[in-house]
């Protein structure tokens, strides 16, 4: 049988090498025929395949399109139409309108030019409002409608019209054809001409956490003559930046909110290591390192990592990642033709799920992380560990990225008294922890679901794994890693999570460019940039090896900044930017640059300062210290604009100092807390909305706000005599509540 007989059967097969079999037939034709014009065939098949599944395009999503309004018609004429016939009486207006409303032919009609129910209800309401509300109508529009109420037309006649206004106000509709071209994905690969020009050699190394895959993909970037790392945070960024020049080969380092040179006179080197988001898919390297491919399916960010596994100029790309992805790149770049090798890697050190639950934190043994899915558990932990006279270090995403190192850096060292760690699954990905046992406290954590709503749910496997595989790791001071749970009833049910099969990877994330969204805007020149977005998402056509992420972020930031007037591209920038829309402050900051930015006012370091009541003090409270967290996202903010807008953003430097200082103001808040009237772990807290105690009361139901207030007052004339109120337990306070429930 021939390599194109083969082909054509390939084509004809559903699904198409999303079975095992099929996979293996196409193993075997590689080998027997090559993989040269074979591939170049097999592309063909693949992408007359997508596109021929695709051809018919579904029906957008009406209800994103806005209706403009139509303000006055200052037309030539005048009022012509009057003087050729007669003032138009408007109850008689009335009945003709509905007349032509009710027409079904009418309806019909609409629909054939892209009216269906809902836009042609909308246009008749404006079109109706506009003939009885407009001081002068069009002479042409006048002389029908008068011709109509005399009986002398059809009420037919003023579909013409009627579909004039629909598409003043609908614009959309005259374009629709050219919309759904630009907002045609169905073939990413095709963005990347220079990665297409080149017969690119793909090498994924696979294997669970601590497996060394990573270490194997590094070696060979380190030996290449040029390279480029694409890490998912910017610890790992740092590391290999930091590992890269220590093994004496130059290397510069590119994340959204830094640029470090080696070069004194900032000549770029021929290594770099850069966050995911930020590579560049232009500048030819010999080696590509992409690493933590499985997050490809991430809903938010799994765009950058397709971008770079079709978009990276290199001869030689190295993927890393969870053996769940194989098949899926494997399967991704049988569309542009490259041959993808797999090597694949086992833990170095083994981990077992323990039989027992921990229970109690009496029972915490030195190399103990507790991971947990929320800040406040977080604290909550951290204050009764230390009550029991032992030293915890935690470990969350927000925390700034120096804090994250120095609390790693004392729970690593063996002479440091500070033996547990406490943590979120920012531990996950980028640090190298000296972790005994993993302890899950919760399996529920907070995630956003496809119509981004906020849900609780319990972990995955691929999450329960990147997690597990912390303990005992490589090179650490345990041989050997343990896992369990806080609490016996979740210990069943995360053995079962880890005997499960990780899912296979299904679908990588695309995100319209600045490009596509500028050429919505060309069409759709009075759409505000949000409905721009919602008219993109609902008009493009993705085959099912893709999916559009998550968006509502851009759109948040999008309606946030409406009314400050920007140019679309700089819009199109500020909303791109990576901020927390969960932190008031942060979002306030970002609509005052985004307003001093408009007037073209540049924004100072002496303005900045202003804005955030600089110098800060050190944190007394959690409040305090989640407040000086939202001033580092600020400043994080002003640097990530200062690499997109030099010129508005001129004093990065100093900004950069600033941010130092506080990261050291907030890594001596984290070393303090728990201790005395000036730590985290205050009588403040414990009284305020951030602490655990009372709201765990609340909740449990053994306190109403009336008695909380009153224990409060309470406990505060109690403490009076006897100097700082900070300085008594929460032992105080249970007590305390035991006499009040005792007088009653």
């Amino acid at each position: 049988m021939s390599a194109h007989r083969c082909l054509v059967l390939l084509s004809r097969a559903k699904p198409l090498v999303k079975t095992i079999s099929l996979r293996n037939s196409a193993a075997a034709m590689l080998d027997h025929w090559g993989s040269g014009q074979f591939h170049r065939d097999l592309r063909t098949v693949f992408l007359s395949r997508k596109v021929s599944s695709n051809s018919s395009s579904r029906p957008p999503d009406t209800s994103l399109f806005v209706p403009l309004d139509i303000k006055s018609d200052q037309t030539s004429d005048g009022t012509v139409g009057a003087e050729l016939t007669q003032p138009l009486d408007k109850s008689e207006l009335l009945k003709v309108l509905n007349r032509f409303y009710k027409r079904r032919e009418m309806q019909r009609l609409a629909a054939e030019h892209g009216l269906d129910a809902r836009l042609f209800h909308q246009a008749f309401i404006s079109f109706r409002k506009y003939v009885l509300e407009m001081g002068t109508l069009g002479a042409d529009l006048h002389i029908i409608l008068n011709d109509i109420c005399c009986g002398a037309g059809h009420v037919d006649d003023i579909y013409p019209y009627f579909m004039r206004h629909a598409k003043q106000i609908f614009p959309m509709l005259d374009c629709m054809e050219d919309l759904r071209k630009i907002s045609d994905l169905r073939v990413p690969a095709d963005w990347y001409p220079e990665a297409r020009a080149i017969q690119r050699k793909v090498i994924f190394h696979a294997g669970p956490t601590n497996s060394g895959k990573t270490h194997h993909a590094i070696q060979r970037y380190l030996a290449a003559k040029s390279g480029v790392y694409c890490g998912p945070l910017k610890l790992l960024a740092h590391e290999i930046f930091e590992k890269t020049n220590n093994a004496g080969v130059p290397c510069d380092l590119v994340t959204g909110e830094e640029r470090t040179f080696v070069d004194p006179e900032a000549r770029q080197a021929d290594h770099v290591a850069c966050t995911i988001e930020m590579c560049n898919v232009t500048t030819p390297f010999e080696v590509a390192v992409i690493d933590e491919i499985q997050m490809i399916r991430d809903p938010s960010r799994g765009w950058a990592w397709t971008r770079a596994l079709l978009g990276l100029c290199a001869e030689e790309i190295h993927v890393c990642g969870e053996t769940a992805a194989i098949d899926f790149v494997t399967e991704l770049l049988y569309t542009t033709g490259e041959e993808v090798e797999v090597r694949n890697y086992e833990r170095l050190t083994p981990f077992s799920i323990l039989d027992q639950a921990v229970e109690s934190l009496d029972n915490l043994r030195p190399g103990d992380c507790i991971v947990c899915f929320s800040k406040n558990d977080i604290y909550s932990l951290s204050r009764q560990i230390e009550v029991r006279g032992l030293e915890c270090a935690v470990i969350y995403g927000s925390l700034p990225p120096g804090t994250k190192l120095s609390q790693a850096k004392k729970f690593n060292d063996p002479d440091d008294p500070c033996k547990i760690l406490i943590a979120t699954d920012a531990i996950g990905m980028g640090l190298n922890l000296s972790i005994k046992r993993i302890i899950f406290n919760s399996l529920k954590k907070p995630t956003i679901n496809e119509k981004g709503e906020k849900e609780m749910d319990t972990i995955s496997t691929s999450q329960a794994l990147q997690i597990s595989g912390r303990a005992g790791r490589f090179s650490s001071m345990f041989t050997e890693g343990e896992v369990t749970t806080m609490h016996r009833d979740d210990l069943p049910v995360l053995k079962e999570i880890l005997s499960r099969t990780v899912e296979p990877i299904e679908a990588a994330g695309l995100h319209p460019t600045a490009d596509q969204i500028e050429m919505f805007a060309y069409h759709l020149p009075e759409a505000t940039l949000s409905n721009l977005i919602d008219i993109f998402v609902s008009l493009s056509q993705v085959d099912g090896q893709y999916f559009v992420c998550n968006i509502d972020d851009f759109k948040f930031l999008a309606d946030m900044i409406q009314h400050i007037p920007l140019n679309l591209r700089s819009r199109y920038v500020f909303c791109t930017a990576p901020i927390n829309r969960k932190q008031p402050f942060v979002c306030t900051s970002f609509l005052k640059f985004a307003r001093q930015f408009s007037r073209e006012e540049p924004l100072t370091f002496n303005w900045v300062c202003r804005h955030v009541s600089w110098p800060l003090a050190a944190p007394r409270n959690i409040k305090d210290l989640m407040h000086l967290e939202a001033v580092h996202d600020v400043l994080d903010l002003y640097l990530w604009l200062s690499y997109r807008f030099m010129d508005m953003f001129p004093d990065a430097n100093l900004i950069r100092d600033a941010q130092k200082e506080l990261d050291s103001t907030i890594q001596e808040g984290a070393l303090r807390k728990g201790r005395g009237s000036k730590a985290l772990g205050s009588q403040a807290d414990r009284w305020g909305a951030d602490g655990s105690l009372s709201s765990r009361l609340l909740q449990d139901g053994l306190l109403t706000p009336d008695l909380l207030q009153r224990l409060q007052r309470e406990w505060l004339e109690q403490q009076r005599p006897h100097g700082n109120a900070g300085e008594t337990d929460a032992a105080t306070t249970s007590q305390i509540m035991v006499k009040r429930k005792k007088k009653k």
